[in-house]
């Protein structure tokens, strides 16, 4: 079992497409990075300033995007770990992130009820 070390909820989870990493998004507005197979946390990204809502990786698995209750979209460069990108312009809480198959183009949804294209490459 993975834990996250406080005692608030775990809002999203996210595969690697390579079945390497499992990321987990919190409660307490943190991302943890797993792998998986041994239980052994591998990275923590942090950044929102609200629980994260939602988790997707790149086709090439060279990014993290994540979205959080704070209506923000980040992205993690999952080489170095650290926060690439910041993009806002929802009105409420980021619900759904999602690539394209191609990597350049990720979507966003929100309780706003609003869908937001953004590119990215």
């Amino acid at each position: 079992m993975l834990s996250h070390a406080s005692s608030n909820c775990v809002r999203a989870v996210a595969f690697s497409l390579d079945g390497q990493i499992l990321a987990s998004g919190s409660q307490d507005n943190s991302i943890i990075l797993w792998d998986w197979r041994t239980g052994r946390k591998i990275g923590s990204l942090t950044g929102h300033i609200k629980a994260v809502t939602s988790l997707a990786f790149s086709p090439d698995n060279k990014m993290l995007v994540s979205g959080s209750d704070d209506k923000t979209i980040k992205l993690w460069d999952m080489q170095t770990q650290l926060q690439t990108m910041s993009l806002s312009g929802h009105s409420s809480y980021v619900e759904s992130v999602a690539f394209s198959p191609d990597g350049k183009t990720l979507v966003s949804g929100s309780y706003d009820k609003t869908v937001k294209v953004w590119q990215v490459d």
